[in-house]
């Protein structure tokens, strides 16, 4: 192709992409949201881009993949990554189904309500614990039926006196407890899991802030069901007025909370119930809790993904675990790179730890009623861990071999997979915030891809890692 054509092509393809950028984005183009601007403006400029590059070299990529057909290995990758993707596309399809047969329970009659134990454990959260409790306390759950709990983990800053300036507000609706020293949430939440007195226990992290009516939607599931064990809560991000990344992981949590886990609702199985807002029937919890308390892996304490670990626990008891989109809490996220990678290492860990767990017991009888929901939602997850290495390399392979086509190729792959989650947030809450999926999947791809083969060789690591952030604010401070 002449270099001139070429050319002209790609300008002609940013002229419109910046254009039509500016009239998406018009009313996030001010002074005070420089940052966003650029990240928006950079998204659909890469998009443009990608498209450009595959209109170039789309005869390089037929022959790319004719040349790596062609040998043994080549070939025999491309079945299963073939095979993967047509189980993947059969499996959408199978979740969309289950998303519009799920439908949330409504809120039933105070009289009705079981007894209740909140429980919230705090760590250098300063202020916010505070914000947590009185949201918490404003709750329209039946005051004689809620039992308040929070539990200082042997903070180092001011977190203890917020907590007790809550006490002093709230006098007998709340109980405080401080760890003596830092020994981890799992350990809080075991202190909690001891002391409350209720029939369903709620955890709710202390940078979770929650509706009037959370609780009562998030317990009414197990009035409905005997056979519900945990009901996961809605998630949605609370920091995500300015900062780029809380924006961009709004989009990505309604993805995964309001279409993910409606679906795995539907199939009694929702695989993690999130530590920012979770219930549990205190007799399914007590079943396994010396098992989840003194759990270990690789002949280590468990530390991290207490919540995953919890859910499937309880999974394993043939309870089923449910998900209410009604009962919604906001909590705040990382707003740096930092701290969201670590965040991300710390899930992929546990990820990984825990479908080693299932494995043991997916396929057995484990519970009465239907299983086919819950094996395939494990095949899913299993076998992103089995192909992450392959997809690496190949990725690996594809940058050295030819560069250019790989970051068109990919491009044009982000804008057809990223259109899904848009539209989704797009139609439920009619903004234009919706397009931050697009940034996030360039972001994960590109900045983030490392998380799953990383947390795979390191499973055998503990660690909160963003504490560890927490602590070095504190002693900034």
């Amino acid at each position: 192709m002449d270099i001139q054509v070429y050319l002209r092509k790609i300008n002609f393809i940013i002229k419109k992409s910046i254009h039509s950028t500016k009239t998406f984005f018009r009313y996030q183009l001010t002074p005070e949201n420089s940052q966003n601007n650029f990240v928006s403006l950079s998204t659909f400029l890469f998009m443009a881009l990608g498209l450009s590059f595959f209109w170039v070299f789309h005869n390089d990529f037929e022959q790319f993949n004719a040349n790596k057909f062609s040998t043994t290995i080549g070939y025999a990758f491309g079945v299963v990554a073939f095979s993967f993707m047509a189980y993947k596309v059969l499996l959408f399809l199978y979740m969309v189904y289950n998303f519009f047969k799920y439908k949330p329970i409504e809120a039933v009659p105070d009289t009705d309500l079981p007894t209740c134990t909140v429980i919230v454990p705090a760590y250098n959260e300063g202020k916010q614990v505070y914000d947590t409790l009185m949201s918490l306390a404003e709750s329209d759950y039946p005051e004689e039926k809620l039992q308040l709990i929070a539990i200082d983990d042997g903070s180092k800053d001011d977190t203890w006196t917020w907590i007790q300036n809550a006490k002093e507000k709230l006098g007998d609706r709340l109980e405080i407890y401080k760890q003596p020293h830092n020994q981890g949430k799992r350990h809080a939440l075991y202190r909690g899991f001891n002391v409350g007195t209720g029939d369903i226990y709620v955890t709710v992290d202390s940078d979770s802030i929650v509706n009037t009516d959370t609780i009562k939607l998030l317990v009414s599931p197990f009035v409905h069901n005997e056979q519900c064990g945990a009901v996961a809560g809605n998630i949605r991000v609370l920091n995500n007025k300015k900062a780029t990344l809380p924006k961009m992981l709004d989009v990505s949590f309604v993805l995964s909370f309001e279409f993910v886990r409606s679906a795995e609702s539907n199939l009694n199985s929702v695989l993690c119930t999130p530590g920012a807002l979770a219930a549990y029937r205190s007799t399914a919890v007590h079943n396994c809790l010396p098992q989840w308390i003194n759990q270990t892996f690789m002949g280590t304490p468990s530390d991290i993904g207490e919540d995953r670990a919890m859910t499937n626990m309880i999974l394993k008891q043939g309870k089923h675990v449910l998900f209410q989109k009604n009962a919604i809490a906001y909590t705040n996220v990382p707003e740096e790179y930092t701290g969201l990678y670590k965040m991300f290492i710390r899930w992929g860990r546990s990820n990984v730890r825990e479908n080693l767990e299932m494995a043991k017991y997916v396929f057995t009888n484990f519970r009465p009623d239907s299983k086919f929901g819950t094996r395939l939602l494990f095949i899913s997850q299993f076998s992103k861990i089995l192909m992450s290495f392959p997809f690496l390399f190949f990725m690996l392979y594809f940058v050295l071999v030819h560069p250019l086509l790989f970051v068109g190729s990919t491009l044009v792959t982000i804008l057809v997979l990223a259109t899904f989650p848009v539209l989704f947030f797009a139609h439920r809450y009619r903004s234009f915030e919706a397009f931050w999926a697009y940034s996030y999947s360039i972001l994960y791809t590109f900045g983030l891809f490392w998380i799953t083969p990383y947390a795979i060789a390191t499973a055998n690591k503990s660690g909160w890692l963003t504490r560890e952030l927490a602590d070095k604010k504190v002693a900034k401070v």
